[in-house]
This record gives structure tokens, sequence and C-alpha cells, in this order.
């Protein structure tokens, strides 16, 4: 913005929580118009201990809710060392539903109001310290000569720093790192339809609508380019979580409530449909399709408390470390996991569920590890590169 004197005044970015307030008028030489800021609504610290919760739901499914590689960790199936609770920790995979619903909520609480540059900084700066340093953590622990476990190529490894390696069709060092391919789609559809026009309510819900029903359409064309961008499988979530942020800012917004109801009726279909099937005892596991509406419906309406404030006594301090420590974990638990598993269990003969919860305390242990001296040394110094005005 500029005021009416020959001398522009500096342009200023309302951020969430900030009210443009007019403190005089054109010609008479009053000051121009200038933002300023209210108090930021407080955090909201239990959306910080569900997302832990939904890493815990992760870290239990990869743990002890399915076969493959855990098992030569465990030295037989998961399912004989849990034979009641490999049923339930079978149902963790819906922790990732969970973070995506809670990933429009944030992104769309932190988009609001940022100028494109500052939310790419802020994703960059988030998601890049901590997955750098597991890439070259678990390339490097792989490699040992103790560890039994395959190690991706030189070049495979250097070019998972770029977070291409699923589209590129190259090996993961990261089992989890779909999901983050996942995440990067929605923040660069997001910045295209949001960020960057200027976020706005009707704004917001036309990119929700639009978004919706062409995720319809790329379904029943059967097109994979549009798969790959619109991500009709998970976009619902993603959808939801926006919607329920629209609810947080006005709990009497019927777009919001039908943005949600919407995207939770699609979710839940996209979640059995990928997830159920028939009882067969040559399976690891089985799930109910009810079980699996109630997590989905549990990640929705959890995500809803909180946006409604039926939450807001939990504003634990312990909650934002919570929060803070579940993307690293996240990161690093299943591949590093499975050291610790063999480690604890078949090295030193400590029983099942001991090693369970002392593989979980050793990955949180090393997720506090990365926030301390990678996360909360290295993000402000990418954020404010990222977000420095280019000169020239």
């Amino acid at each position: 913005m500029t005021s009416v004197d020959s001398k522009p005044a500096p342009t200023v970015f309302p951020e969430a929580g900030t009210t443009a307030v007019s403190t005089g008028t054109g010609s008479d030489g009053t000051p121009p118009p200038r933002i300023i800021a209210r108090p930021r609504t407080s955090r909201l610290r239990a959306l910080d201990g569900l997302r832990l919760i939904a890493a815990l739901m992760v870290a239990a499914y990869h743990y002890g809710g399915r076969d493959g590689e855990v098992a030569k960790a465990w030295g037989s199936s998961a399912k004989l060392q849990f034979p009641t609770m490999s049923e339930w920790f079978a149902y963790g995979c819906l922790g990732v539903h969970i973070f995506f619903v809670i990933s429009g909520f944030v992104i769309c609480m932190s988009g609001w109001g940022r100028p494109l540059r500052s939310f790419f900084a802020s994703r960059a700066s988030r998601l890049l310290p901590s997955y750098w340093a597991a890439v070259i953590l678990v390339t490097v622990v792989f490699a040992l000569p103790v560890v039994a476990y395959k190690a991706v190529s030189p070049s495979d490894a250097l070019l998972n720093l770029t977070m291409m390696q699923q589209p590129l069709g190259v090996d993961r060092v990261l089992g989890v790192c779909w999901t983050l391919w996942a995440e990067v789609r929605f923040y660069a559809l997001f910045a295209l339809c949001v960020v960057m026009p200027g976020a706005n309510r009707q704004g917001i819900i036309l990119f929700c609508a639009g978004w919706t029903m062409a995720a319809a359409i790329a379904e029943a064309a059967n097109e994979p380019l549009l798969d790959l961008i619109l991500m009709p499988e998970y976009a619902p979530f993603f959808i939801g979580g926006i919607g329920l942020y629209l609810i947080h800012r006005d709990r009497h917004d019927a777009y919001a409530w039908g943005i949600v109801i919407v995207s939770w009726l699609i979710g839940q279909h996209y979640a059995v449909s990928s997830l159920w099937h028939a009882p067969n005892p040559d399976f690891f596991s089985y799930r109910t399709s009810s079980g699996i509406i109630l997590v989905v419906t549990f990640g929705f309406v959890a995500v809803g408390a909180i946006a409604l404030g039926w939450l807001n006594w939990a504003h634990w301090r312990w909650l934002t470390v919570a929060g803070a420590l579940t993307y690293p974990f996240y990161l690093v638990h299943e591949h590093l996991g499975w050291v610790a598993i063999k480690a604890y269990h078949q090295s030193l003969g400590i029983p099942s569920y001991a090693t369970f919860l002392l593989t979980i305390a050793t990955m949180l242990l090393l997720a506090w590890l990365l926030n301390r001296f990678v996360e909360d040394r290295w993000a402000p110094k990418l954020r404010s590169a990222l977000s420095r005005p280019r000169r020239g």
C-alpha cells in the first residue's frame, strides 16, 4: 500500500491475528494507513497433542501392526509378538489420514494473510532441516556393517535430499516420505490457488469446492496425471481440515460445515476402499470397515473439537514440546526403529512389550535431539534466508 505523499510507504503484509486500521486520511498530511497487530489467539496446544497421538498410531502400526522388514527385527512375525494387540495396531496406519486433516487446518491457518514468499519460507524451513538430517542419519546407520538392512545407493541417497524421489521412482531412504510427497503437492495447490491470489473466505470455499469436484472427476477419468496432481484418495482429508479451520474462525459458517461433512463422507469411503478386505487367514491383519470409519471419524471429530474451542482447557506446556517432537519422530521412527527393536529384543533379550515401549522412548529421545540441535538452529536461518527480499 502507498500513502498519498510522493514517497511510497513500505508494504506491510498482515499475518493471521492482525487487523488493518486506518490511522489517518489522505491529503491533509496525516500518517498513511498502517497495520496494527491485535493479540494472536493462544496456541492450540491440543492440536500439538493430537499430532503426537497420530504419530504414535503410525509407530504402533509400523512396529506391531504389519509384516515385512519389521519381522526381521523381531525375529518373527509381529503377530506372534503381539497376538492380541497386533489387530489393534493395524489401525495405526490411519494416523496418516489424521495428519492430513491436521495439515489442512494448520496450512489454512498459517497461510491466511501471508505473502507467497513468506508461506514458502515457513514450509521449507519447517520440513527440510529435520528431513535432511534424517536422510543422512538413516543412510549412515544402514551402511554400518553391524546393521542388517540394505542401504540405498549413494546416488539415490543424494536424490532423496530433494524430496523428489517418489515421482522419480528412486528408492526411498525414509519409508514414511511418501506422505511428505502428498503434503508437498497440497502445499503447491494451496499456494497457487489461495496464497498467491490472497487468502479470503470466499476464495478458500471455492478452492475446497473446486478441488473436491476436480478430484472426483480425476477418479472417474482414471487419468494418472490428474490423480498425481489432485490426489483423490487424500484430498478429502486436507480439504476437511481446511473446512475445520473455517469453522474455527466462524462456527456458524454453513459452507464450512458443508465442506467438512462432504469431506468426511468421501474420506471414509477412500479409507475403507484402500484398507478393508474380506477376512483372509493368509493376510497379516484384518480391519473391519466399521473400525476404519470410526478411526477416520475420530480424526475429524478431534480436530473439530479443537476448532470449536472445546479442548482449550488442554493448555499444558508439555503439549507444545510434544508437537515439536512429532515431525522428527515421524521421520526416524520406522527404519531406525527396526535397528532399536533388534538390539533390544534379539540382542538383549528384552520382552516384546518392553521393547516396544523402549523403542518408542528411544525414537522420542532422538526426535528431541533433532529438534534441539537441527531444527532450533537451522530452521530460523533457512526461513530468514528464504524470506529475505531479493535485491536488484
